[in-house]
């Protein structure tokens, strides 16, 4: 009975404790009509961030893929070309990489790269080495039983994993992915240093002329909490769907 009512009571004094402590003439002095002044600003923002996203899932999944596929080569050289690249970009941070990829890529090809390139080649590469990870985890899932139908078949290798392989271990690898897709969402804040216009930085610029960064700040944290569960309940839905169509 007493551990029945104490999650309502300390949930209780938790935000008594909150309201006492928190500044509300600073909460009451918020005008969040900033928000609504700049919404198209905000918007396209948005949209940047999200075309980023797609992207870096899209070209992440496909060059993982293939780069998985390439980690069950017999060619030793081409497995090891695979492995250091997916070490390299998977244990250096990404805004490391950016500034490398955007101011030091340059020195030494003589090639220049505009901050939204360099942002998209950055975010890229790395989801390509998390998602090489993830497909090859999803690849190994893959019952032994089930490889080994396919090459006394001796079926073409675009059909064994085209139709064999891939369709049982992505089914596996759907809550990774999307999980890492949202990290990738929320990593996209990080391209504000090339000053790359996503939401981040347009919210930025916008705080710096209006002063209002509390209102700007918190409207797009609660944004990119709403934008992440809205994929996580997309994840669940995916799955119910595979679900039900193997039955």
């Amino acid at each position: 009975m007493i551990a029945k009512y104490s999650f309502p009571v300390v949930l209780l004094l938790a935000l008594g404790t909150l309201a006492y402590f928190l500044n509300w003439n600073l909460l009451l002095s918020l005008d969040f009509s900033v928000v609504w002044e700049y919404r198209q600003v905000l918007l396209k923002g948005m949209l940047v961030t999200l075309a980023l996203t797609a992207c870096a899932a899209v070209a992440g999944l496909l060059s993982g893929t293939v780069l998985a596929i390439a980690c069950q080569s017999n060619i030793a050289p081409l497995r090891w070309i695979v492995i250091a690249f997916v070490e390299i970009w998977r244990n250096t941070p990404l805004l490391v990489q950016l500034i490398w990829i955007h101011f030091a890529l340059p020195l030494v090809t003589g090639i220049n790269t505009t901050a939204l390139e360099s942002g998209v080649i950055g975010i890229t590469l790395q989801a390509a080495a998390y998602f090489t990870e993830i497909v090859r985890a999803g690849i190994d899932s893959v019952p032994k039983g089930q490889w080994e139908a396919a090459y006394s078949l001796a079926l073409p290798s675009w059909i064994r994993w085209t139709r064999i392989i891939l369709p049982p271990a992505i089914r596996t690898m759907i809550p990774p992915l999307v999980n890492l897709t949202i990290s990738f969402f929320k990593g996209t804040a990080i391209l504000s240093t090339l000053h790359v216009s996503e939401l981040m930085t347009v919210t930025n610029r916008i705080s710096n002329v209006t002063f209002k960064p509390v209102e700007l700040f918190s409207f797009i944290a609660v944004l990119y909490f709403v934008v992440g569960i809205l994929m996580s309940k997309g994840t669940l839905r995916i799955e119910y769907f595979l679900q039900k169509r193997e039955r």
